[in-house]
């Protein structure tokens, strides 16, 4: 019995010119951010600490309010006032590499995404299961390269998807690091179906970051504030992981004495009382 030929992994195209550029822009801000004392990696709780108002101010502007208003610019955040939204069903996660991505990056890729969502399901109690087809969430690592034939996949995966949702995908600026677009199926729905989009050329610590803050938002801790801290949802960059005060805020958004749809007024008084259960006085 003749053995089957062994085949070889096949080797990722060579990157254009832009996409080597920005692989050395990322690089470089990385090292800057370093070396302003930024991205950290720490909970915050020497020189961070919070109290149950500042952790129920937070969460009103995070998950109360959307980051950029419907078709706009995503190059522009612009804050609107929304209503709670979080998954009222359990999340099927796909990841989803780019040609440019080589075999050992994307098993690295793999294993640091099904890590945090595995956080993210033991902190909001929703399911969150890994696989290879019929997904509600998908988590796209691409380089600039990718992106530019991105158009017809990113349709195929969520059918009717806004067109300004897919120039926010392929027309990404280079000041957006990374990017996460969740649907609904109506005003006051939960959602039902999330795509990511982590740029391949980031190096170690800001494809990390890029994880981390955007399958958290993808959850439903849509905004970021300035009054946030010590947290990632802020786009001060000081924190780049997955605090403790965020971790709250995951709670507290999937609490079951609120409810998916609430509006601010609804929500506030409910928010208040958690975050007074959860934290109390100053930690």
């Amino acid at each position: 019995m003749t053995a089957a030929p062994k085949t070889e992994p096949v080797a990722p195209p060579p990157p254009s010119e832009e996409s080597l550029a920005l692989s050395e822009y990322y690089r470089h801000l990385q090292e800057d951010l370093l070396a302003q004392g930024l991205l950290r990696g720490d909970a915050g709780d020497e020189d961070a600490p919070f109290t149950d108002t500042m952790l129920a101010r937070d969460f009103i502007q995070i998950a109360l309010y959307d980051e950029y208003a419907p078709g706009a610019d995503t190059s522009t955040p612009q804050a609107q006032l929304s209503r709670l939204r979080r998954w009222d069903q359990p999340v099927r996660m796909e990841m989803v590499f780019g040609p440019s991505v080589a075999a050992g990056q994307a098993a690295k890729d793999r294993a640091s995404v099904q890590a945090y969502a595995a956080r993210l399901s033991r902190l909001t109690g929703v399911p969150i299961e890994q696989v290879s087809g019929n997904a509600n969430f998908h988590v796209a690592v691409l380089s600039e390269d990718d992106r530019r034939d991105f158009a017809p996949k990113l349709r195929d995966m969520v059918p009717g998807i806004a067109e300004s949702s897919v120039r926010a995908f392929t027309n990404l600026p280079r000041s957006t690091l990374c990017l996460v677009i969740a649907f609904g199926s109506g005003e006051g729905s939960g959602y039902t179906q999330a795509v990511a989009l982590i740029r391949a050329e980031h190096p170690d610590l800001l494809r990390t970051a890029c994880i981390h803050e955007e399958l958290a938002q993808g959850m439903g801790l849509a905004n970021d504030s300035p009054t946030a801290r010590p947290s990632i949802f802020n786009d001060d960059e000081e924190f780049g992981l997955l605090t403790r005060h965020d971790e709250l805020l995951l709670q507290m958004l999937y609490d079951p004495r609120l409810r998916t749809g609430m509006t601010i007024d609804e929500a506030t008084p409910i928010v208040q009382r958690i975050a007074a259960e959860l934290v109390g006085g100053p930690v």
